[in-house]
């Protein structure tokens, strides 16, 4: 079976050609419409990212703003309530000394109870001195017990004869 194909004739070629050259016109005019909505597409996509990001910026600088302004009140609480800190340390401080004075300083007449009393005991002193109370007292031995100078070339007092006469200095 031997299929043969009719020729064509030269009027089908022309009419088919002509058809063919139309439908390229017109996918060429498809094409530069698209081409041409494609760059307006493109220019209205752009503006469109541009005004976005316009507002965006904006939106950004007023938030910025409110943060800054946020912190700015924070530091200034900040700052105050460390200087009511720092006040509060500080008279707090000066309590404590003025009680630590109070009652570690004698009064007026806690120092002049004091002078008579050492008046008192300088009298007693200078007394004892003129009896002869002026002895070298030291520890001795191993156990630290209490010793005095005597003089062992005077005499002996006592029933044993074991007083002696202390030693002046």
């Amino acid at each position: 079976m031997n299929e043969t194909h009719p020729v064509p004739q030269p009027l089908e070629v022309g009419l088919l050609l002509e058809t063919v050259q139309s439908q390229q016109r017109l996918a060429e005019e498809t094409l530069a419409r698209l081409g041409e909505q494609l760059r307006s597409l493109e220019t209205e996509v752009g503006a469109q990212v541009a005004y976005a990001a316009r507002e965006a910026f904006l939106q950004l600088g007023a938030e910025a703003d409110a943060v800054r302004t946020q912190l700015l009140g924070l530091r200034r609480a900040v700052g105050m309530r460390a200087a009511l800190w720092s006040a509060a340390a500080a008279l707090a401080s000066a309590a404590m000394t003025v009680l630590a004075v109070r009652l570690l300083v004698p009064s007026a007449a806690q120092i002049d109870a004091l002078r008579a009393r050492r008046a008192l005991f300088a009298a007693d002193v200078r007394r004892l001195r003129e009896y002869g109370g002026s002895v070298e007292l030291r520890r001795c031995g191993a156990q630290g017990r209490l010793c005095v100078r005597v003089q062992r070339a005077g005499p002996v007092f006592g029933a044993h004869g074991d007083f002696l006469l202390v030693k002046a200095p």
